[in-house]
Formats: C-alpha cells, structure tokens, sequence
C-alpha cells in the first residue's frame, strides 16, 4: 500500500497523465453525443446538421495541433533554460507545476477531441451534431480560458524568481512534515540507542538513494524492533546493510519497505529542498554568472524557512515505538542550507555581511540545536570570509 500510495502520488505530478485523461475524457464526451442522438428533436437536428459542425471541428483541430505544438516546444525551452541558471533540482518542481499540466491537457484533449468528432462525421455518424455542436462550443470557451491562463503563466514561468518561488515552496512543506514527525513517526535513533547483539543485517536490495521508508511497514513485517541505518536521501549499496533486525521477521517484505531509486526525491527528505536553493545561490555566485544579489535573496529565504521551523514546538507523532530511525539533525539542515554559500561566497563582502547576519540571527532560535548549529557554522563562514577577502578595510567590516 505504501508503496502504491508514493506511485500515485508520483503519477499525479507527470505531465502525461493529465493530458492523457483529458484526452480520454474528450473521446467518451464525443461518443456519447454521438449515442445520445435519438434524444435531439427534429427541427434541432435540421438546423444544425454535420455541415454546420464539421468546419468548426477542423478549425480547432488544425489550430489545436498547432498551439500544442508550440507550448510543447516551448515548456521543453523553459525546462532547460531553468536547468541552466538555477540548478537541474529544480526540474522534479517545474514538470509537476499544475498549471503547466492543465493548459497542455486542454490544449491537447480539444485536438483530440475535434479529430475523434471528424472521423466519427466521416464515418456516417452525424445524428448528434447538434449535441457535438453544444459541447464543441464549450470546448473552445475552455481552449480560450487556457489560452489566457497560459499567457499570463508563460510570464513567469522558468525565470529565476519562479524557480526560487518553487524551492521555497517545497522547502517549507518538507519541514512543516519533518517537524511533525522528526523520525518518520519512530523513535529517533540516536548515539545513546543500543542495538541489540543478537541483531541481523537487512541488506540493501538494490544500489541507489532511500527516496522514502514505510515505518508502519517495518513495524509490520517484524516481531521486534528494527534500527533503521540511513534516512531518506541517503545513498546505499546493494548488499550494505540499510537496517538492523531483532526477532522473527520477513526479510524480503522489510526490503519492500524502503523504496530506493537513483536520485533524491522530496518525499521524505527535506534538506533535498534547502539544497537546491544553496545550488541556485553557488551558481549565482559562480564567476561565469556574477550575480550577488540572488546569492542575498537565498539568504534571505532560507533564514525565514529555518527560523519558522524552529519556532514551531516539534511533535514526535510516536506511532511505531519498536522502529528507529534516525532523526535529522538541525545542523544538517543548516549545513545544506548554508554551508555551501559560505564557501563561495566569501570573498564578497556584500554576500559574507548577510550570511553572518542571517547565521547570528538563528543563534537567538528557540530551538536550542538550530542555535548552536547556526553558531557553528557562523564561525566556518567568518574563517572562509577572513581567508578569501584581500583587503584589510573588508575583513573589519565583519565586525561592523
């Protein structure tokens, strides 16, 4: 179950399956006018027969072919634009935007839908043109809603600001879920946990990264605890040991609980979001690119989405006692977040002076790790800062 529930919700966010339904969609409305034609009165039947339909079908399919085309061509343009100034991370968010996907569904399923609707004229089928001519005349007022949506989208979309705006997004909900549940809605496996010695080995099934654990499952498939080594976003080898396991269980069914693929996915691994941003601003800060203030803006955001986590009071949401797992540290987030940016951002005074602020900042959090964490790395970023800027009127500007 747990795993169909992540294929789902995986399946949802593809591109293809939406225009697939409206497409699908489109051929049941147009066999069903096509059925229901017994039902049209005469007179409306005369009036408006197949050669009142049939040109402003072709019309729409011929346009629809092309307007689908061109947004196809370029979605794929924007994508790839995106990848290259802000960080390929970002394409997992891009190809799952619901906007994208509806105007492209729409697109495609009128196509559809006028060429299934010609072929059925051409074949002899005319008697519910007058149901086909109603439902063709919402058609194009749902193409035209698209179209306008579809304008107003293409403003944005694939601009750094948009791919900034998406990291943000799913950064934030990927924390929202880890503060609600630290270790999954196990016990968090920490230096004080003791495994037990008479535990096994589960091996890892296959080499990739872990994308996401079915806790509740492991607690399943065993009578006794089960430790489980690495966290979502770790990368594993087949034939490693991915967890350890005491008492009577089923082996194959407890490998069947970690799904395991070749990259990071945002499911269960919410430094994956605040990674991507630290890319976007190491690229920026990159010679080729020499763009400062979007480094600042990632800054700016990343101290915002790190200091709402650490205000809101964790709930271990303890629902698997007998499964550990371990929890994800606070200076593991700052790290992925921060250290990056530290790094090469520190012969730019205008970059290290906001980063010092933002880190001195999170040392005043409630969360006592995410201050000590932040105040760890405050004193790596000043190191960095002190051995890259040449001038000395710069280095004391990091007391300023």
């Amino acid at each position: 179950m747990f795993r169909a529930l992540i294929l789902a919700r995986r399946l949802a966010g593809q591109l293809w399956l939406r225009v697939a339904m409206f497409a699908l969609l489109a051929i049941l409305v147009v066999a069903g006018a096509h059925l229901a034609a017994p039902l049209v009165p005469e007179a409306l039947g005369g009036r408006f027969g197949a050669q009142a339909v049939v040109p402003v079908l072709s019309i729409l399919a011929s346009s629809m072919l092309a307007v689908s085309t061109f947004s196809l061509g370029t979605m794929v343009s924007v994508h790839r634009g995106a990848a290259g100034t802000a960080t390929p991370r970002v394409l997992q968010l891009m190809i799952a935007d619901g906007t994208t996907q509806t105007v492209l569904a729409v697109f495609i399923g009128a196509f559809v839908y006028a060429l299934t609707a010609l072929i059925l004229f051409h074949a002899g089928f005319d008697g519910g043109a007058p149901l086909v001519l109603g439902v063709t005349l919402l058609v194009v007022a749902g193409v035209v809603v698209a179209l306008i949506r579809w304008i107003d989208h293409l403003t944005t979309l694939g601009t750094l600001g948009d791919a900034l705006s998406r990291a943000e997004a799913q950064a934030s909900a990927s924390l929202r879920h880890l503060r609600r549940q630290p270790a999954l809605g196990a016990s968090p496996m920490t230096a004080a946990t003791v495994i037990a010695e008479g535990a096994r080995d589960l091996p890892a099934p296959v080499s990739g990264v872990i994308q996401a654990i079915d806790v509740a499952g492991l607690a399943a498939c065993s009578q006794g605890p089960v430790w489980v080594l690495n966290r979502p976003g770790e990368v594993v080898l087949k034939g490693a040991p991915i967890a350890r396991v005491g008492g009577v269980a089923d082996d194959a069914a407890l490998a069947r609980c970690f799904v395991i693929g070749k990259r990071r996915s945002y499911e269960q691994d919410p430094g994956l979001g605040l990674t991507v941003l630290s890319e976007i601003a190491s690229r920026a800060l990159s010679p080729a690119v020499n763009d400062p203030g979007t480094a600042i803006e990632v800054i700016g955001t990343l101290v915002r989405l790190l200091w709402d986590w650490g205000r809101v009071e964790p709930d271990d949401g303890l629902s698997q006692p007998r499964v550990f797992v371990p929890a994800l540290a606070a200076a593991d987030l700052v790290e992925a977040g921060f250290a990056p940016i530290a790094r090469d951002g520190a012969a730019m005074i205008e970059v290290v002076r906001p980063l010092l602020a933002a880190l001195t900042a999170l040392t005043r959090s409630p969360d006592a790790e995410l201050a000590e964490a932040a105040a760890a790395l405050a004193v790596r970023a000043r190191a960095h800062a002190e051995a890259a800027l040449r001038l000395a009127d710069e280095r004391a500007l990091l007391d300023a």
